[in-house]
């Protein structure tokens, strides 16, 4: 991404210049209160030595500026526990300052829908009074944080686009993870996962993950409220877990301990464990003295009461392999097993909506077969733009649908869909505003049938759909029917059989005006929900060496006329020219009336017997289920605001 122009021998990035444009997008931030106040200046024109990384890994943490982005900083500091992945988003051995070849130019991928695109962007940073004014890292030196922040921003089209944010989302983008959410906040035990659980990101608690695994894991807490331990902390605001410790008291109580680092550079903590807190003397002094000294600026200890008590979310990004194979936080397993397939959803052709809808069937539909007994991770994400939102979007998830993942395990790819369909899924995510759902599900030999949703019927959009597992699977779309290539659902056949007598019943094509002697079907069509609905096929009765030329055409009957006279009027739809064959057939939509469907051999007295089959969309009523929609999080949980 990006076009270049050379300005005194540097890198000058046309497609994110240094001026307004890339630092506003809608004005419906506070940032546009800095309007006239920025200049953008080069890294060596702010500090005699620039670095990318400090010479203290301690002072290469990210510090917030006056830019809402907590969410991306929580996931810039995941960066920091993992060389690859850090190596993976900032490429290595990229020209720096002070080098002969350098020109002002660095280079940084990001996981998007599926893979890794790669922006590059100059190194004119935006300050004000000579100082950054966004992010930087805790040494005044050293730039990657407020490069990847710039690199980040030209993705989503601003800066001003950063100011609020899901720590997941970020944490996938720099990684390529899958991350969940979960409330800290009452958790209660795990259900079983069996056939009658409906699988929810609180499914699990964070209290069942191993310390280990904790460890490993990219894990960020937020706040949507002000805390009454951190009162100047105001609404949104999220924090890295930097930390998970067990300790024992002097009194042999066991005492799980966190360290958080807040990205605003502050402790900002009065909990029992702050740096003067009561709860360090019920500790040995070693002990006290070891945690307390391994905090840093912005970080300070807290409890797992006071934990659960004061953060409304956590995020849990799974640790992630240098080979890219994900690690179960539930097993600790690795998912060495990966496929990924996109789809979309299309208004009148697979946009079916919610179980609710009796349109719920024609959502896009995969096969995952499953060879051994396993674990397995299943993912749907949809694609977010990033352009303004749309006039009648909503205010509060402008880029988003309400998206469910729901799977059934079948014993054979041969089944009755609608049949299955109206069974309860063996799990399933509710639908929410998420850019991705996850459920996580025992896999056993067989064939799963997953179906991704949107809640709303005729919502479109693209989706890009994840399964990772322990064992060995395969992935793929299930093709559908050739009568539902256009437009799929619950359909109802009928037959009609009849004969062309000569002299009575064979009027041959409209070329004649004989015509209306040809026998006439009546055809009642009562649901139009969009697309195709209707199938007409004409089949005839006779040996293949000695076959008509057949058509129909179907005519609209008016409302109180039971008299048609075809002579009269032109047919809303024809199959034609009549064709020497044993079958022709038409797939239309009609609205819903009346219709008389006219069959003909071409040529006029001739005697054959036939058969008009009518295939029809109908409506059935909604499945054995009520789904409502997931408990509303706001898109915007994670915003701060610096208070000067």
């Amino acid at each position: 991404m990006g076009t270049e122009s050379e300005h005194h021998g540097m890198f000058v990035d046309q497609d994110f210049p240094a001026d307004d444009s890339s630092l506003f997008s809608d004005y419906t931030t506070p940032l546009p209160k800095l309007l006239g106040d920025v200049t953008w200046l080069r890294p060596q024109e702010i500090c005699k030595q620039p670095q990318l990384f400090p010479d203290d890994p301690v002072e290469a943490h990210p510090k917030q500026g006056i830019l809402g982005d907590c969410w991306l900083l929580c996931a810039c500091s995941m960066l920091l526990k993992n060389q690859h992945l850090l190596n993976k988003v900032f490429p290595p051995e990229q020209p720096l300052w002070g080098d002969l070849v350098f020109r002002g130019e660095f280079r940084f991928q990001f996981w998007q829908n599926g893979h890794w695109i790669e922006v590059r962007v100059d190194d004119q940073l935006p300050c004000i009074n000579d100082s950054l004014c966004f992010s930087r890292c805790q040494s005044p030196g050293a730039f990657w944080v407020a490069l990847l922040e710039k690199a980040y921003a030209k993705l989503h089209g601003s800066y001003e686009r950063l100011w609020a944010g899901q720590v997941c989302e970020a944490t996938v983008d720099l990684s390529g993870t899958i991350a969940v959410r979960w409330s800290p906040k009452g958790e209660s035990p795990q259900q079983p996962n069996d056939s009658k659980t409906e699988h929810t990101p609180n499914g699990t608690r964070l209290s069942e993950l191993s310390l280990e695994l904790k460890q490993r894991c990219a894990i960020s807490c937020c706040v949507h409220s002000a805390p009454t331990g951190i009162p100047e902390l105001g609404q949104f605001h999220a924090m890295s877990v930097m930390e998970w410790t067990n300790v024992t008291t002097t009194t042999g109580e066991q005492v799980e301990l966190i360290r958080i680092r807040n990205p605003w550079g502050r402790r900002s903590w009065a909990g029992v464990w702050r740096e003067s807190g009561s709860g360090w003397a019920s500790l040995e002094l070693s002990c006290a003295q070891d945690l307390l000294g391994r905090t840093t600026e912005g970080e300070f200890w807290m409890d797992k009461t006071e934990f659960q008590q004061e953060f409304d979310e956590v995020t849990v990004g799974y640790p992630i392999s240098d080979a890219g194979h994900l690690q179960s936080i539930y097993t600790g397993s690795y998912l060495t097993h990966s496929h990924q397939i996109g789809g979309r959803w299309v208004k009148g052709h697979s946009a079916g909506g919610c179980r609710n809808n009796s349109t719920f069937s024609i959502n896009p539909k995969f096969w995952l077969k499953v060879c051994e007994r396993g674990e397995g991770l299943m993912s749907l994400l949809q694609y977010k733009h990033h352009e303004p939102p749309a006039e009648g979007d909503t205010e509060q998830h402008p880029h988003l649908q309400a998206i469910a993942l729901h799977v059934w395990k079948v014993e054979k790819k041969h089944f009755n869909l609608m049949r299955t369909l109206n069974k309860p899924p063996l799990v399933s995510h509710t639908h929410a505003y998420d850019r991705e759902v996850v459920v996580h599900i025992k896999l056993n030999p067989g064939f799963y049938l997953l179906v991704p949703s949107t809640f709303l019927q005729g919502a479109e959009g693209r989706f890009l759909l994840r399964v990772h597992s322990s064992c060995s699977t395969s992935l793929s779309m299930m093709k559908s029917p050739p009568l539902q290539h256009c437009s799929e659902g619950e359909w109802e056949t009928t037959s009609s059989h009849g004969c062309w007598s000569v002299g009575s019943t064979s009027g041959g094509s409209r070329n004649f005006p004989t015509h209306g002697l040809n026998p006439r079907i009546p055809l009642s069509v009562t649901y139009d929900p969009g697309g195709n609905n209707v199938k007409v096929t004409l089949h005839q009765n006779r040996p293949e060496n000695s076959l008509h030329a057949i058509g129909f055409h179907i005519y609209k009957v008016p409302d109180g006329d039971s008299l048609l006279t075809p002579g009269a009027m032109s047919p809303v739809v024809s199959c034609v020219p009549h064709a020497h064959s044993q079958e022709v057939s038409v797939f239309c939509h009609l609205q819903p009336g009346e219709y008389i469907v006219i069959p003909s051999t071409y040529q006029p007295e001739l005697s054959a017997h036939f058969t008009l089959t009518f295939t029809r969309r109908i409506h059935r009523k909604a499945m054995q289920s009520q789904e409502l929609l997931g408990h509303v999080v706001q898109e915007v949980s994670c915003v701060s605001v610096m208070r000067r």
